[in-house]
């Protein structure tokens, strides 16, 4: 029998791009595939590349040229660009980046496995032309379900297969092959966005808003809860237009509590929120279903008006302190972050200022600031009125400061409160960590656990806070929680 043909899956950028990775990471599979960790072991290593801002991209670049400098020295013959950045630029990465051997867009996620086969026989295959995929989908929401022929990445069910092929597992099995053993897996609620910021391209190469249909949504997280998944965390570009396409805006208030029922899942975590999009019913959802966890990823990039009608977006610092306050009178321990950018093109100190009030004010438990940089493509690029860079610099640094003090301070406020840690890691020397509900994988802080006899990696602890080490929290498990975690993890 032949040696099986091996490929590694490196994956860079956001949630939605490892549900994207794990789905070609299904396909290759059910074609007979090994999937292994390290690229090195691997005849082809596919990056899952990110398009999203510079460092990204340059982490994308960083990651390709670290696979290719396998080749020759170990098993990995081929390397292969996919992802946003792939999509994105296309011919032009493929002749900017020669080192990679195939520059693969969405288009080419149904066939993937024959794509890789070509090239690593040796074969080409050409790089595809960026377009539009905003222009791929009908401008009526209502109409976007109909459209069969657009790819659209993590969508896929196994019927998406060729014939004769099958996932591995069970008859509800996504197209989908876990790459990892956490206890967290995002679950993808939609993709695209219609909404037309001005400073994000994101649309342009990931396309018009649409939903996965509930059916998908709850199968796949049956599937994950009998892979031993305790939190799905629903992930796309704009959570709160889950629906507009099905005909119901509301939907996810309803898929939520289903959600919640689903055997072996103890928690769902919502993300990527959109501040003037938020419902009363979906805050009172949010914050009153059992194991769906008062966590709120809200996209506020700015607060001071002038800037935000620049960016093509709604509100006022007034406006998100109130959505706040509503917030948190109906989950006092909710959780809470957002990105913001500082240095957009025509801020003034005045504008500084006031997002600096809306900071002291909002209470956030985790804070992302970026400094604007012109993106390809965008309405924002084409403005006059640019900061200098230094000045970008500068305003970046200070409200960066600003940021690491404010969830400082707001993680000292959680001293004294009861939390219930997922257990993620246990290390003799490292200790035990996890995470509360109020802090979602990878962008938020964690908690350290000052016992951990006896726990293992998926345990959900009830434990008190007693500490804190800047962002991150150190917690003591309450007499008997230990115990309680055992029983339920038999």
């Amino acid at each position: 029998m032949p040696e099986r043909r091996t490929v590694a899956l490196v994956t860079l950028g956001c949630a939605r791009n490892e549900v994207d990775s794990e789905e070609l990471a299904g396909r290759l599979e059910a074609d007979g595939w090994a999937l292994v960790e390290d690229a090195s072991d691997a005849d082809v290593a596919v990056v899952n590349t990110c398009g999203f801002v510079d460092a990204a991209k340059k982490d994308s670049v960083d990651a390709l040229l670290e696979a290719n400098d396998l080749k020759g020295h170990g098993r990995t013959q081929a390397v292969v660009a996919v992802g946003c950045m792939a999509e994105r630029y296309g011919k032009d990465l493929a002749e900017a980046l020669p080192e990679a051997d195939g520059v693969l867009g969405f288009d080419d996620y149904a066939d993937i496995s024959d794509r890789l086969q070509t090239i690593l026989n040796g074969g080409i295959h050409a790089s595809h032309t960026p377009r539009d995929r905003r222009k791929l989908l009908p401008i009526s929401p209502a109409e976007r379900q109909s459209v069969s022929d657009v790819a659209l990445p993590g969508h896929g069910a196994a019927s998406d297969l060729p014939e004769g092929l099958a996932p591995a597992s069970g008859p509800r099995a996504p197209l989908r092959r876990r790459l990892d053993g956490s206890p967290v897996a995002s679950v993808k609620l939609a993709s695209g966005c219609d909404r037309r910021c001005s400073f994000c391209a994101i649309p342009s190469f990931r396309g018009s808003f649409i939903s996965r249909r509930p059916s998908d949504v709850l199968n796949e997280t049956r599937w994950l809860g009998e892979q031993g998944v305790k939190e799905i965390m629903l992930v796309s570009e704009n959570n709160t237009s889950y629906g507009k396409d099905l005909g119901d805006i509301r939907l996810l208030e309803s898929l939520l509590p289903e959600l919640a029922e689903v055997d072996g899942i103890e928690r769902v975590r919502v993300s990527y929120l959109q501040p003037a999009e938020m419902r009363p019913g979906l805050i009172d959802v949010l914050t009153s279903t059992p194991k769906v966890v008062p966590y709120f990823d809200l996209s506020f990039q700015h607060s001071a008006p002038d800037v935000l009608r620049a960016m093509r977006r709604f509100g006022d610092t007034d406006r998100f302190l109130e959505l706040l306050d509503t917030i948190r009178s109906k989950a006092p321990q909710a959780g809470v972050r957002s990105n913001f950018i500082v240095g957009f093109p025509g801020e003034s100190e005045a504008d500084l200022a006031e997002l600096e009030r809306f900071l002291n004010g909002a209470r956030l438990d985790a804070i992302g600031v970026f400094g604007y940089s012109d993106e390809d493509g965008t309405e924002a690029a084409t403005y006059e009125n640019k900061l200098d860079v230094d000045v970008v610099a500068e305003r970046l640094a200070r409200v960066s400061r600003l940021a690491e003090e404010l969830v400082s301070q707001r993680a000292e406020e959680r001293v004294g409160e009861t939390v219930h840690v997922l257990v993620e890691s246990v290390d003799p020397v490292e200790g035990v960590y996890g995470r509360g509900e109020h802090q979602a994988p990878e962008t938020d802080g964690q908690v350290l656990l000052t016992s951990g006899e006896g726990l293992s990696v998926g345990r959900i602890v009830e434990a008190k806070v007693v500490g804190t080490e800047g962002v991150d929290l150190v917690a003591e498990p309450l007499q008997g929680s230990l115990a309680c975690s055992e029983e339920a993890g038999r």
